[in-house]
Order: structure tokens, then sequence, then C-alpha cells
């Protein structure tokens, strides 16, 4: 959520920063805003909605080699120009743009703040309104800005410009991502190197509590102790033309579309000679009493069919826990834990802040991410990459899929060290060519899904997934789809338990679409699709083709039963897709949400 992009040293800033924001747009926002500044004078323009209503406002006349932009997501206050970034002192001359949540603005405000008359609801504009209270004081505009870094507490990452010294950049970070991209007589600042992927390829990774001026040929790096340290840069190997919809119409499509491509890749990276898993993290987790896997949202879903699959592969009890709960209540563990942190962006907050616990406590973990260089991936003990490639749709897709997949191949190795029965006689490399071709055949059946969308989900409210084991996963994962960006209110259940309550919901017509893909309770399944049909619904089965009828509407290529979400999911991935194109909502950027979860 939220997106910063600077730039120093540029003499199209504008557009730089336009660009930046604009690949920022994935993150989620419902506002935006710029800062340039000449040297002489600023323009500050500042809009609610898209980057598109933000463009229209820009005059030609606005220019400079230095400024800073920003997509808010709304947090302290509505989403109104008033309070959408960059936001400013009272004097006019202090810029700055924030991710992230003051915990403490409102001491800051009442102990430092109380003649300042403020024009937005933001905790933002408090940190502002303080480098000038500090400014005012006799401080320089670097100490000013050390000064409130020290004061405020939560999590951020900060960007300022002085107006009256508008060559330098202060930047700063604790909790919330922000990278420094280094240029050849420029520098940049971004939430997302991609956002600057097309100016440099050359970022420094920031430490929680580290500031740095930035200028246009030179950086500055303090740390906590405000002593000067020196760090070399690291590259960032991406390609520009991967965060494009080239001939798609939204990025969802084009992100299904590429999971048979993610798993022949995972397939090539980690199976083709062997298995190439860093040995030392096999061991670990090979010695451990359980492994605990932590997540939230569609990753705590892939985390529900990583633990059928581990329990399975190694004998290892698995518990999976919601990061957001976790981290504030976290049970008796076990006496050799071993924990996994799956999360598509590695800047996850809610799992972050279960990660600086298991690290205190010094114990062994796993990152899986799709980010290498990111929070979690440098916390973590271990690391293993999901090399899916920048998702940008807020509806997670081929990251889910890759997170089972590479859940898989760790399993796969752990049990073979442990010589599990299941694990030895597994040919994964074989089971995820076997996958991505059952997943093309379905991406294959789009005009079939179009119609199917249509047929039962035009004029509905509401929706329920239904399976057993891990179709019980499978079907949580596909409701979440359908109703984050289609808006329909839709419930995954273990099918069992709809007649616990559940079926008073069901009404005439009320779609319930079922997964039979388990064979110890495909025709258990089948018995609760008699008792909601029973009641009016209206029933799409996926089924697994060993234990398909002849007249259910999706029937899936068969694989190793374990491993049948990678393709199950796909056609709710599609149904999910094609309900909000129908309904003419935004795809890739639905209402409410955004793409990383950087506060807690």
């Amino acid at each position: 959520m939220c997106g910063i992009v600077g730039v120093v040293g540029k003499l199209n800033t504008k557009e730089i920063l336009i660009n930046g924001l604009q690949k920022l747009e994935y993150r989620g926002y419902d506002s935006a805003g710029i800062y340039v500044n000449d040297g002489q004078n600023g323009s500050l323009v500042k809009e609610t909605g898209k980057i598109k209503d933000l463009e229209k406002i820009i005059t030609d006349n606005i220019s400079g080699e230095i400024g800073i932009g920003h997509t808010r997501w709304a947090t302290h206050g509505k989403p109104t120009v008033e309070n959408a970034h960059p936001q400013f002192s009272e004097d006019e001359r202090f810029y700055l743009v924030h991710n992230g949540v003051i915990t403490n603005y409102d001491e800051l405000k009442s102990t430092y703040l109380s003649d300042v008359k403020f024009v937005s609801q933001t905790d933002t504009e408090v940190a502002v309104q303080l480098v000038s209270y500090f400014s005012k004081q006799g401080m320089n505009t670097t100490d000013a800005f050390k000064k409130m870094v020290s004061l405020v507490e939560g999590s951020f990452a900060f960007g300022l410009i002085d107006s009256q010294d508008a060559d330098r950049i202060f930047v700063a970070k604790n909790k919330s991502p922000l990278l420094v991209g280094i240029g050849d007589g420029f520098n940049v600042i971004c939430s997302d190197a991609m956002a600057m992927i097309d100016q440099t390829n050359q970022f420094l990774e920031l430490m929680d509590g580290e500031i740095v001026v930035l200028e246009k040929n030179v950086y500055h790096i303090f740390d906590k102790d405000n002593k000067e340290i020196s760090r070399n840069s690291y590259t960032v190997d991406l390609d520009p033309n991967d965060i494009s919809k080239g001939t798609y119409p939204h990025y969802m499509l084009k992100e299904v579309d590429e999971q048979p491509a993610v798993m022949r890749k995972i397939s090539e990276h980690y199976l083709s000679d062997g298995i190439n898993v860093d040995a030392d993290l096999v061991k670990t987790v090979s010695e451990s009493d359980r492994i605990y896997i932590v997540a939230a949202g569609t990753s705590y879903h892939a985390g529900l069919v990583g633990k059928e699959i581990l329990e399975n592969l190694t004998d290892i009890p698995v518990d999976v826990e919601v990061a957001s709960e976790f981290g504030y209540h976290i049970p008796k563990l076990s006496k050799k834990p071993f924990f996994i942190f799956l999360t598509q962006s590695g800047e996850t907050a809610d799992s972050r802040q279960v990660l600086v616990q298991v690290n205190e406590l010094e114990l062994p973990s796993l990152t899986i991410t799709n980010v290498k260089d990111s929070t979690l991936w440098r916390e973590s003990t271990y690391q293993m990459e999901l090399l899916a490639g920048p998702e940008i749709a807020v509806a997670s897709t081929k990251a889910y899929t890759a997170q089972i997949a590479i859940q898989a191949v760790l399993a796969k190795v752990v049990g073979t060290l442990l010589n599990n029965e299941q694990a030895l006689n597994l040919d994964l490399k074989e089971e995820l060519s076997l996958a991505a071709n059952g997943m093309q055949t379905i991406i294959d059946e789009k005009d079939m899904l179009k119609s199917l969308t249509h047929d039962f989900f035009e004029n509905q409210d509401h929706a329920f997934y239904i399976g057993r084991g891990v179709d019980y996963a499978v079907s949580i994962e596909s409701a979440l789809k359908l109703k984050e960006i289609s808006y329909i209110h839709t419930e995954g259940f273990a099918a069992g338990e709809l007649k616990h309550g559940t079926i008073s919901l069901i009404e005439e017509q009320t779609p319930v679409v079922a997964f039979i893909n388990d064979p110890n309770t495909a025709e258990h399944t089948r018995g609760n699709i008699k008792e909601v049909q029973a009641r009016g619904a209206n029933v799409l089965v996926i089924a697994n083709e060993k234990f398909a009828y002849s007249d259910d509407q999706i029937i899936l290529s068969s694989i190793n039963e374990l491993l049948e979400p990678l393709i199950s999911v796909v056609p709710a991935q599609l149904l999910a897709y094609y309900a909000s194109l129908e309904r003419g909502n935004d795809v890739d950027q639905p209402r409410n949400l955004a793409k990383s979860v950087t506060v807690e």
C-alpha cells in the first residue's frame, strides 16, 4: 500500500515521477501527488482518484531537477486532496511523502505543534510540521529531519525536500520498504525497484533506523547512532518488459496465463540437476519437530495447501498461522520449531513483526518470496525465491501457485532425506510438468469459463465454494478471489460443514462451486452437492478426471492429489476475473485493497 518515488538530478523529473507512480499503482491507492522544484520555485499538484486524474491537472510549465511523488491509500483521514501527499509545512518550506503509520502523532502534535494550523487529518503532516518546528529552533535541515525521525514511533518511509535548499532529498525508513537508486549524475528513491528500473538497476539496501541525505552525485548514510556509514549498491535483475501488460487488457489475465511457464521455471531452477536447495536448510528443517507456516491472505491459503504437502512428504507436523494473530498471541512452541514465512512481496508487515520475534528467540526461519532482497528475505535465516516474475494485479494468482510449488520442492527434498516413502516415490519434476500442462488446458478454455461465469454469477450477490481436504484449502482461496475483485459476497467452506448451519443460507439459484479432487472424500462431497441442490442451489463442479461425472462442467487433468490445487485453482481465478469484468469493476486494482500490505 502507498508508493513513494523521488529523483534528484534529472531534467525530466516530472515525467519520471509520473511514470514511477504508474508502476506503483498495483500497490493500491486512492489519491496521488507530486512536488517538483526547479531551484527557484516549487510546484505541488495533488488529486484524488487515479494517476490519470493527476496527470490531467499537471501543467506544462512544471519542471525541475528534483521532485517527490506519492500514491496514498487512506489511513488517517479520508481520500481528499488535503490528505493526499506530499504534505507540507505551514510556511510551505518543507514537503514530505510518507508510507506507514505514525502511532504517537497525537502526542507529538500536542507537545510541539499546538500553535500550528493543520490543513489535513493525516499523521504525515505532523512529521513535516515537526521538521519545520525544529528548523525554526535553529537546526539545519539535516538535523531537523534527524530529530523528527528520532521522535516518531511506528512504521515509516520518508522522503523530504526543503524548498529553500532544493538539491537534496532526505530519506529515512523503519519497517516500511524504501530503496535508494544510484544513477550517473542523478539518484532516485522508490518503494519498489520496478518503479525506477527504467532509470537504474543499481540500488542501495536501507536498514530500519537509517537516514540518507541524497544529492545528484553523492549520498550519505547515517545509522541509528548518527554515524556515517558506507554501503555498496547491488544490481536488481528485473526486465522492464516483465512489468508491462503487453497485449493483455489486464495484468491479472496476463499473470494467470503465465502460470504454466512459472511451473516450468521452478522445475528448471530447483529440479533440473537433482534438487537445488540449500543443504543446510534441508538439514535444519529435517531436524525440526514442528513447522510453523506464517502468512496472510492468499499466502496463508497457499500455506494450508503446503501443510498437506509437507506433512505427507516429511511426517513433520505443520501448523499454519495467520500472521496478524500469531504475532500477538504466540502459542506454546515445540522444542525444535522451524518457521516458514510465505509472502509475495517480502514486505508484509504482519509477517515481519513475527519474524522479528522469531529472530529474538534465535529460531531458524525460511522466507519464500517473489522479491529477493526484500525485508523478510534479508532478515530470515534461509531464503527460497518464487521465480514467478513481477505480479502487478492486486489479486494474487501466479504467486499463489508458485508458493505451493516451492513448498512441494522443500517437502520433496526434506522427505527424501528422512526416507519418507511418498517423497521417495514422488517424481516432482514430472508432476510440475503435468501441472503446467493441466493449467494450460484450462487457460485455453477461456471462452467456456467466461460463459460459465455469466450463467452462474450474473445478478448474484452471494456465492459459496466447497470442498474437502486439500479442496477445502482451494475453496477458501477461490472464494477470496471472487469476493475481492467482483465484490460478490463469497465464502469458502469445508463441504461437510454445510449441514451444520451454513446450508440455511442456500436459496434458489445460489451459486455453489464444488471441488472434487480428493479420493477419500469425493463421494461425500457429491452428497453435499445433492443437499444444496435440494435447496435450489445452482452448482458448478470442478472435478479431477478420475472422479468426474459426465455432467460436471469443468474437468481437470490428473496429477498427484497433493499437487492438484495447482490446477484446480486456475478455473476459479478465471471465474473471478470474468465476474469482475462483467460487473465493470477495476480488475487489477479493486476498491479498498492494496497489493503490498506494509502496515500492521
